[in-house]
């Protein structure tokens, strides 16, 4: 079977398949039967799709299929993705810069995870990737879009589920699959940076009720569980992923768009299909755990010794999980740095080896379960520069309630800055934003007395009783005595916002000042409120308490663990 699928020799190199088309500068397949082949069966659960007649070009899902006059297809058959050296009448020859600019441009998603590979498939068979693809649901849990006017949040899931030829040696005999390695990417709105923000097993938290699709159709709300490892948050209890999302949002306040989610095999078919990805070791690993005995210095890893090398801890480090985070993330960030190499994004054989390999390993939501969907979503990932991705760790501290330490919580002094900066888009690098300046212009200007500032406060999302005990704080601590509490708002908002007249600009500062608020939470209006209209405060799910600042740090917080994905680390 050839890598189309429809039984032609074996040893045809699905590379030569792809020839470039002149016109566009795309690579496109071309398909020339050597004898009259029987149709291929649909994928499970698809339609089956029209195969391309002799000589017809198979074409992008979504764009219009053309069939070339007959010597263009006699002048097509046997091409291999060499060009010849003849052109047609009146057409250039494309300039080598050109090509390259349409590969990269195909193969944009290479910039995000185990995302690259599918994201850099937009140009391949569109029926025989899609058939690759499980999916399961979201169960509400997700946005279930993503747009170009928004930042990106993608949940990354690692599981230790033991499934797979050579994984009986990792993971717990019997498993159902935990939480096991997990990622929460954030792409910025502009597209200019992203985060990477690792999510340790071993945190204690709160998971909450999770209504969660059955294999017959109906839903059923599994019970929460407050105070337990995070990882329990998927395949515990009949869990899945859209659990972990929703406790992922609990955490963080972050809402995710889509989930996916890795197995062991997904690692091992990754790393082989580029040849490998690059480490560094500071010291020599023998690790009884995960089976991986390597040598100090560089190391090229693909496959078992991949996997063996992510699942290593006890030789790194503290010999902890916190320890296993950090070499994981230089893996990937090594792992981005060979998918954006030229040998990578110019290969169309190494580009056919990883989405083959992603496709089948990965199990996406069930809004992402069509490959032009995360073609589109790769494309929305590419234009990130690899200086600009940082890796970065929820910041926690070891257990209290234990006295042998195994689990930590969270660090309540660090945390909340930066999941604040993460909703709040800002970068962890020193990436310059757009508009910035004209934003904080809001935060300029004179400031009323306390006395003056009139304000009603309405709860649209925060804790029962906020409301309360800000108008408290307000007027017995800051001396804004015209604050009244509203009760609920009409209407739930995503994050607290200050609505007001131009006339009570200076009021607006002054409360921005005392209650912490952000540049983005103050919404003026375009009417002035005639100096009796109070302005409107509507604390939203980030107000956590009285007098504690709903203000992002502008940098990142001191003490943050982070990686850099362009800078190689040696684990340590």
């Amino acid at each position: 079977m050839d890598a189309q699928g429809r039984g032609r020799g074996e040893a045809v190199d699905p590379a030569d398949q792809w020839v470039l088309n002149p016109d566009t500068g795309d690579y496109e397949l071309r398909l020339t039967p050597t004898a009259e082949q029987p149709p291929a069966p649909a994928a499970p659960g698809r339609s089956a799709r029209r195969r391309p007649a002799e000589g017809e070009r198979a074409t992008v899902p979504g764009q219009r299929g053309r069939r070339p006059d007959p010597q263009a297809s006699r002048q097509s058959r046997g091409r291999s993705s060499r060009q010849t050296a003849e052109q047609p009448p009146g057409r250039r020859r494309p300039k080598p810069k050109a090509r390259k600019k349409k590969a990269l441009a195909w193969t944009g998603g290479v910039t995000a995870f185990l995302l690259v590979a599918v994201g850099a498939g937009g140009y391949l068979l569109y029926q025989h990737f899609n058939g690759n693809l499980t999916a399961v649901a979201d169960d509400g849990a997700g946005t279930g879009g993503f747009s170009q006017d928004r930042a990106i949040n993608v949940l990354v899931i690692g599981t230790d589920k033991r499934t797979g030829a050579g994984n009986e040696g990792y993971g717990d005999a019997g498993s159902v699959g935990h939480a096991d390695t997990t990622i929460l990417l954030h792409v910025s709105k502009d597209r200019t940076n992203a985060t990477a923000l690792s999510i340790p097993r071993d945190l204690i938290t709160d998971i909450p009720v999770c209504p969660t699709t059955q294999s017959d159709g109906t839903v059923k709300d599994i019970p929460g569980t407050p105070g337990t490892r995070f990882n329990e948050s998927l395949g515990q209890f009949d869990r899945t992923p859209s659990c972990t999302m929703r406790t992922i949002t609990e955490l963080t306040g972050v809402k995710v768009d889509h989930f996916m989610v890795a197995d062991f095999n997904a690692v091992k078919t990754l790393t082989t299909a580029v040849d490998g990805v690059d480490v560094c070791l500071a010291k020599d690993i023998d690790d009884d755990k995960s089976h991986l005995k390597l040598s100090q210095g560089e190391h090229t890893l693909d496959g078992e010794q991949a996997l063996a090398f992510l699942r290593t801890r006890k030789s790194v480090g503290f010999g902890g999980d916190l320890s296993r985070i950090e070499i994981q993330q230089q893996f990937l960030g090594s792992l981005m740095r060979k998918l954006k190499s030229n040998e990578t994004l110019t290969s169309p054989t190494k580009m056919w080896k990883l989405a083959e390999a992603a496709t089948k390993a990965l199990t996406v939501d069930e809004r992402i379960d069509d490959i032009n969907q995360l073609r589109k979503l790769g494309m929305e990932l590419s234009s990130v520069d690899v200086k600009n991705i940082t890796f970065t760790t929820v910041p926690v501290v070891d257990n209290p309630a234990e006295t042998v330490k195994a689990t930590v919580v969270l660090d309540r002094a660090r945390a909340p800055q930066l999941f604040s900066m993460i909703r709040e888009d800002i970068s962890l690098t020193d990436v310059k934003k757009q508009k910035k300046a004209q934003a904080e212009a809001k935060l300029k200007g004179p400031r009323a007395a306390s006395a003056d500032v009139r304000v009603d406060v309405y709860n649209g999302g925060a804790p029962a009783g906020s409301a309360q005990e800000a108008i408290d704080w307000l007027q017995n601590a800051q001396g804004v005595l015209q604050s009244s509490n509203r009760a609920n708002a009409p209407e739930k908002v995503a994050k607290t916002q200050l609505v007001y007249g131009p006339d009570q600009a200076d009021q607006a500062r002054r409360l921005a000042d005392l209650m912490g608020l952000s540049v983005s939470a103050l919404k003026p209006t375009t009417t002035d409120s005639g100096g009796t209209e109070p302005m409107r405060l509507t604390l939203g799910p980030d107000f956590t308490a009285a007098g504690t600042p709903l203000t992002p740090p502008s940098k990142t917080p001191e003490g943050i663990q982070r990686v850099e994905a362009d800078k190689p680390v040696c684990a340590k």
